[in-house]
């Protein structure tokens, strides 16, 4: 078993290191992409970027359902990755910026604000399932089953993103020529890099069933861990990198951005292409409530003097380790604060 656990460890490295690079070549592309068409900063991020680098937790949902059967870890790699950006990526980009990250009252106020009633409708669809469409259960477990129907709903909130964004762009002035940029050669770049990416994710997939089989425990851990980190690996360097080069308003929104396609989008193409697929509402609703914890926290830091400071940024590193902290011990049966969770 030694062998096997050590292979899968390999090719755990080997997928983050191939989403590296796809990322790389995807935030080229998409910033030039995005210049070219005249986008502004918070537009680049919150959507141009940010699908982009969620490529990735799309994928995993997609792969997972379809290929897989294995919906939850789609769902849980979500949840896992949407926790990991509000926490992990700013906190890094805050600690990698020469200078405190200052997001604008527009990414406070419409972009956080958005998020959270992003959090709250995948909340309420997920309770639509438990309550319209139960499924008998035992040992006080809540599941309900989800359709397409439901699945529209988010998806219905995400075109109204859009639609505000699109606002946005009606009075941009943009300062930056495109005259010199190729932009079929970076469409192609860009259709290059989301396969590369759609390789790494089809191996992380697999190398966390593996692990849930090798060490006896739920693909739901290695989902909401080592999934959820190795696909969020795109959004990490692109806000990283934004960060180091000044641009803090677009560094922040892709990670909003990014989240909002997670939940509005990314969990309902799994439904969508499945049919149907049973919720667990025992298990959703704690981890989305940990999940609205860590975007009021985030919240809070970005609206505190309009900065993201370094102590902050640590603040949010800490807060992540305790929720990996939580997902081990619950996982391994040491505590039971999810009851549908192995005890």
């Amino acid at each position: 078993m030694a062998l096997s656990l050590l292979f899968w460890v390999l090719v755990s490295v080997i997928a983050t290191a191939i989403l590296w690079k796809g990322s790389d070549w995807l935030e080229k592309s998409a910033e030039k992409l995005s210049n070219y068409y005249e986008l502004p900063a918070i537009v680049q991020g919150a959507i141009v970027v940010a699908i982009g680098s969620s490529f990735p937790e799309l994928s995993t949902v997609v792969l997972s359902t379809l290929l897989h059967g294995e919906f939850d870890l789609g769902v849980s790699a979500i949840v896992g990755s949407a926790i990991f950006n509000i926490l992990v990526i700013p906190a890094c980009a805050g600690l990698a910026a020469k200078s405190p990250l200052e997001p604008n009252r527009d990414l406070v106020y419409k972009e956080a604000q958005f998020y959270m009633i992003s959090v709250a409708v995948l909340i309420i669809t997920f309770s639509f399932a438990a309550i319209y469409f139960p499924l008998a259960s035992d040992d006080h477990i809540i599941l309900g089953e989800m359709n397409r129907v439901l699945a529209l709903l988010p998806l219905l909130i995400y075109g109204l993103y859009i639609f505000i964004q699109y606002q946005d762009t009606l009075d941009y002035e943009p300062e930056f020529e495109a005259d010199q940029i190729h932009v079929l050669k970076e469409w192609g770049l860009l259709m290059v890099s989301l396969a590369v990416i759609l390789i790494g994710v089809e191996m992380l997939v697999q190398a966390a069933i593996k692990f849930g089989d090798l060490l006896g425990t739920p693909s739901f851990l290695w989902g909401i861990s080592i999934v959820a980190a190795g696909t969020s690996i795109p959004d990490l360097f692109v806000s990283v990198r934004k960060a180091q080069k000044g641009d803090a308003i677009t560094s922040l929104a892709n990670v909003l951005g990014s989240n909002i396609f997670d939940l509005l989008v990314c969990i309902p193409a799994g439904i969508l292409i499945a049919g149907t697929a049973v919720i667990n509402f025992t298990i959703a609703a704690p981890l989305m409530g940990a999940l609205t914890i860590a975007t009021l926290i985030l919240f809070s830091f970005m609206r505190t003097d309009m900065t993201l400071s370094r102590i902050e940024s640590v603040w949010l590193l800490v807060i992540y380790g305790l929720f990996l902290v939580w997902m081990t011990l619950e996982n391994f049966g040491l505590i039971d604060s999810i009851p549908s969770l192995p005890a």
